[in-house]
């Protein structure tokens, strides 16, 4: 499969401006109306024995404070921590810290706001990153594995899924397009292992090198955090994955041998340690697994430095 047999829908660029009303250009005084993300919602009870609210608002630019004193309890049903919400209020000084005087506060309409507006966005060119999935897919030859790229590159949601969907909630490429950016760099490796080990079958490595991860695309939600979907939750990326696999190879034609080849890769891909009583069963498989941990681990001590916390 050439790049050219490609036709990539390509998706809009997740990136966004600054918006009126952005947090760091907040005054005193400044009557505040828009959409933003709740990152702390507490219940707290003031002196005369009032409930009252406090919240933390967040955009791009940056987070402030505000309070909830009328209808308290009324108000805090119509949101919860992690929603997007919609507020209207004023900016107050207090305590020489900028806070917002909440008048009212509920979950924003799905369509009012677009995560990239909240959550962090790949540095590297979106457009860029797609033309250089379509050169590793490329390099694929075997017709039943060029068939099931085709049909998954060639889908408009998995391609605006690849970019705009993180890797991990709070580990490396934790943003939106690090799907993309990830699956870019374990492919390439792929093809440069390839080429230092001809053995190898390069078919069958770039393309689970490519589809690897692809069940993350229905692990995680986007809006005022990264969380889990159910199924997300309940199942994981990589059976999730596993599933989209079996439906689009078959679609394709993929013959059983193959598909069970890949799938096998994919099952790996974190090594037989996170399959309990497998064991690696063929050297593509260990492969994907090792160059899979390379690029994660070099991105994740790129991000958060050599010995982040929790790390081993």
């Amino acid at each position: 499969m050439r790049s050219a047999d490609l036709q990539p829908p390509f998706a809009p660029s997740v990136t966004s401006t600054s918006a009126p009303g952005a947090i760091a250009t907040l005054r005193a005084g400044d009557e505040l109306s828009g959409v933003y993300a709740c990152t702390r919602k507490d219940r707290l009870t003031a002196r005369s024995g009032s409930p009252y609210l406090t919240v933390e608002l967040r955009d791009r630019t940056g987070a402030i404070a505000g309070r909830v004193f009328r209808d308290a309890d009324l108000q805090a049903g119509r949101f919860d921590r992690g929603d997007l919400v919609r507020v209207t209020g004023r900016v107050e000084r207090f305590r020489d810290e900028l806070q917002v005087e909440v008048r009212a506060i509920g979950r924003a309409a799905r369509d009012e706001a677009d995560p990239a507006a909240f959550l962090p966005v790949a540095y590297r060119d979106l457009d860029e990153l797609d033309g250089f999935l379509e050169h590793l897919a490329g390099e694929v030859r075997d017709p039943g594995f060029t068939a099931l790229l085709g049909d998954l590159l060639g889908d408009r949601e998995v391609r605006a899924g690849l970019r705009r969907s993180p890797c991990t909630r709070n580990g490396h490429h934790a943003y939106l397009g690090g799907l993309l950016e990830h699956t870019v760099a374990v492919a390439t490796l792929a093809l440069e292992v390839c080429t230092l080990h001809p053995r190898l079958d390069q078919d069958l490595l770039i393309t689970a090198a490519i589809v690897h991860d692809l069940g993350k695309m229905r692990e995680f939600t986007l809006g005022a955090e990264i969380g889990l979907t159910e199924e997300g939750r309940l199942l994981g990326h990589v059976e999730l994955g596993l599933r989209l696999l079996e439906e689009r190879g078959s679609r394709a034609g993929l013959d059983a041998a193959r598909r069970l080849a890949l799938a096998h890769c994919v099952l790996c891909h974190h090594g037989p340690d996170a399959a309990p009583g497998r064991r690696f069963g063929s050297a593509e498989a260990l492969t994907l697994a090792r160059i899979n941990a390379l690029d994660a681990a070099v991105k994740g001590a790129l991000e958060h430095g050599l010995h982040p916390p929790g790390a081993g």
